[in-house]
């Protein structure tokens, strides 16, 4: 197997579930976005209350 058809079966098997348009019906950009923002922030607050020496 070349790489160019290789190359060709992979762009034809991506092509072919190009309806849903590659985001899951239940993930909210928001709900992710500010998910991910409180859990950094808990971590900072996190190594500011262990990082007292300074």
């Amino acid at each position: 197997m070349s790489f160019h058809s290789a190359a060709t079966q992979f762009v034809t098997l991506a092509s072919e579930g190009g309806e849903h348009g590659g985001n899951h019906d239940s993930l909210n950009a928001w709900v992710t976005g500010g998910g991910a923002f409180v859990i950094l922030m808990l971590l900072l607050w996190i190594t500011t209350r262990f990082n007292r020496d300074r």
